[in-house]
């Protein structure tokens, strides 16, 4: 076990690498990510074999609580190994108790890549003696369990495309019949996006990040994000979208659109135009990322699944969130602040 030395390009090189090309690494598990999350430090841990190679890797967010003298350690979708390899699993869990020590963590919690009924894998991550709660109710949980994903590998985009419901590809084709085009843009295009976004959440009742973290977001990760945008034949943006590919996935991560010219259809193009750059790429999968409540048809957000489901992709749940609590006592004084600031507010 070992700590990556953040100065050492050279190190740095070689975990961007190794989690780049596993099946169960992701972008918030990239270094770049670090750059977004500017208000947390991070660590990260490193595992290697009997040859010296990386065999598994785990970056390490630190929030510290004001006043409290704690913190909070969280590995987004991490760790990234082979969760059959218990020996990299020992290793960077031997790291993550270095690190709670180090910074008087109070509990840390991890979301990897398994999925909810892959009860090998759950079993294993427990018995290390980490807690689980199965099946956790919509969005208790940091992030989403519920993807909305389409498989691509191997396939062409005339076989992605005729995969697709009737009605998306006759509304992809209005589109272009419209004269709508859609255009991978630069940071200098952020604000149309940021307008159209400031939109989409009056208009759906959702709070919206402030446009610096976009701006953040696609300096930090550089090529492997972009932002694309929708135009109608005069040249106004319709709709926008980031997109981000890493690991062998290209991930549907922030949507807007405008309240003028929906009947145009935007954004049927526009994730059109996503799942080509990820298809051009080689990705295996392309993410349309979060369905939360898509089993109850009542909700305001079922929306959002009658739209992704149109392109013919699968439901994924993971598995959710592992968790090990070092301080009861200071999770609890944590949970009560949190409680009294939000009914001040």
């Amino acid at each position: 076990m070992e700590f990556l030395n953040m100065g050492d390009k050279a190190a740095c090189a070689e975990y961007e690498a190794f989690v780049d090309a596993h099946p169960n690494g992701g972008f918030t598990q990239s270094l770049r990510w670090t750059g977004v999350k500017k208000n947390w430090r991070h660590e990260a841990v490193l595992a290697r074999g009997k040859d010296g190679r990386l065999n598994g890797t785990v970056l390490v967010l630190i929030r510290t609580i004001p006043l409290l003298g704690v913190s909070f350690l969280y590995a987004p979708h991490g760790p990234v190994c082979d969760f059959d390899d218990t020996a990299a699993l020992r290793e960077l869990f031997k790291g993550i108790r270095k690190l709670a020590e180090k910074y008087h963590a109070y509990e840390f919690r991890m979301d990897p890549f398994i999925r909810e009924e892959d009860e090998k894998h759950i079993a294993i991550l427990r018995s290390f003696g980490f807690s689980f709660s199965a099946h956790a109710p919509e969005l208790a949980t940091i992030q989403v369990r519920q993807n909305y994903m389409l498989s691509i590998a191997g396939k062409t985009e005339e076989e992605v495309l005729a995969s697709f419901h009737s009605k998306w590809r006759y509304k992809i084709r209005l589109a272009e019949r419209k004269g709508v085009t859609c255009r991978v843009c630069g940071p200098e295009r952020l604000h149309d996006f940021y307008r159209m976004m400031q939109e989409t959440g009056k208009r759906d009742h959702f709070c919206v990040r402030k446009e610096r973290y976009f701006r953040r977001m696609m300096e930090s990760l550089g090529d492997h994000c972009r932002l694309f945008l929708c135009f109608d034949a005069d040249g106004e943006p319709l709709s926008g979208a980031i997109s981000i590919q890493f690991a062998g996935k290209t991930c549907y991560v922030y949507g807007a659109s405008s309240n003028h010219k929906r009947n145009l259809m935007p954004n049927y193009l526009m994730q059109w135009e996503m799942i080509r750059w990820a298809i051009q790429s080689g990705c295996a999968w392309y993410d349309f990322q979060g369905i939360p409540f898509y089993d109850d048809p009542t909700h305001q957000n079922y929306g959002v699944y009658q739209f992704k489901r149109g392109f013919n992709g699968e439901i994924v749940t993971y598995a959710g969130e592992f968790f090990c609590t070092f301080s009861e006592k200071a999770k609890k004084t944590v949970n009560q602040v949190r409680r009294t600031l939000c009914c001040l507010r």
